[in-house]
């Protein structure tokens, strides 16, 4: 079991890919994005989709900010710093990492699909070449009370980054930003029920990112638990996922209802947790969700990697109680996914094992 949950994830997430998947070459990856299709090939089943922003290093979370422009946390270039022989390192093949404190970003996209950068100097990351030097580095944002948050998941001295932890930062109007909140720190006092041995992670790997009731919410996929963390820095512990559901590998959250709404990569369930930390499972039978969100009508679209590989994974949309359609496909291992204040989704693509600026943010209109 340990094999296999090592073969089928990578530790950008600690989590996520085949191996074999991942080690594909960005040029392959290219040929099988929306952009490189020029056989008419129709990416949509049930939707318009097009290519709505370029020019991304490894895309991740995202979310329109106040000012209506779309901000885009990334992954970023990766580093080629190592931390062997300061601190415990992750191990074989995922590890050990190599980082930087500055390969990561966070883009500002107009509503014309004009990126520019709003921070570029965030930590970045990457795992060992055996598994294909995939990239982790800023994993979402977040706006709280006007003010722009970012989640580090390829920060701390395990990914390679000395002097930087995993954390939540908080961005000023300048693009400086300052930590509020160490999360490395905490997982490594605050050790989970169950975490697994084969595939772990020191400082984490935190994926996204919610806020609720003034405060920030952030899923943590290989030590498997959901925290809260105010604008002062406090953080504690919604549950430990792992504690009744094993390694299920919780990725994707959103909010319906009062409660949250938690995708995850093993497992093939879609989980509710309240905010008393009570957990049930919401929805059977995905694959591997790595974005999850509702539309105005109740409706919750999930990205799911359907299978391995580029252009391989969907977007299905489930009608309550419990009515499934794809409205789109052939996505190239997107990572994250957001509603627009025009309706429209918009999916980073291109997320993971792409070279220099070539991910990607689609733009997908849905028909009812």
């Amino acid at each position: 079991m340990k094999t296999n949950i090592l073969f089928r994830l990578s530790a950008i997430m600690g989590i996520a890919l085949l191996v074999a998947s991942c080690q594909k070459t960005s040029t392959d990856m290219a040929d099988k994005s929306l952009s490189g299709r020029s056989n008419g090939e129709n990416l949509s089943a049930a939707a318009s989709v097009k290519v709505f922003a370029t020019g991304l290093n490894n895309p991740r979370g995202l979310k329109f900010g106040p000012d209506g422009y779309l901000y885009v946390a990334e992954g970023g270039r990766g580093g080629n710093h190592s931390t062997e022989g300061n601190c415990i390192q992750v191990i074989p093949p995922v590890g050990p990492y190599t980082g930087s404190n500055n390969g990561g970003r966070i883009s500002r996209i107009s509503p014309t699909g004009v990126r520019r950068t709003f921070v570029n100097d965030l930590p970045s990351s990457q795992t060992s070449a055996t598994i294909g030097s995939l990239i982790s580095g800023v994993a979402d944002v977040e706006f709280l009370d006007g003010t722009l948050y970012a989640l580090l998941a390829g920060a701390g001295c395990s990914h390679g980054v000395g002097g930087i932890p995993n954390g939540i930062v908080k961005v000023n109007s300048d693009g400086t930003w300052n930590l509020i909140a160490n999360l490395s720190a905490f997982q490594k006092s605050h050790p989970v029920a169950n975490p697994n041995e084969a595939d772990f992670e020191p400082d984490g790997t935190w994926y996204s990112m919610t806020k609720k009731d003034g405060a920030l919410y952030a899923v943590e996929p290989n030590h498997g638990e959901l925290v809260k963390v105010t604008t002062s820095g406090e953080i504690s512990r919604v549950i430990d996922v792992s504690a009744s559901q094993g390694h299920v590998v919780p990725t994707a959250i959103t909010k319906n209802n009062g409660n949250f709404i938690v995708g995850t990569l093993l497992g093939n369930n879609i989980y509710k947790i309240r905010p008393d930390g009570q957990i049930s499972i919401f929805l059977r039978g995905f694959t591997a969700v790595l974005g999850v969100a509702f539309d105005t009508q109740n409706r919750l679209y999930v990205l799911d990697n359907a299978e391995a590989g580029p252009g391989a994974s969907e977007i299905v949309r489930v009608t309550p109680p419990n009515t499934r359609e794809v409205i789109a496909s052939g996505l190239t291992f997107p990572t994250g996914m957001t509603f627009g204040p025009d309706g429209k989704l918009y999916v980073s693509n291109m997320g993971f094992g792409a070279g220099k600026g070539e991910g990607q943010v689609l733009q997908i209109t849905v028909s009812d």
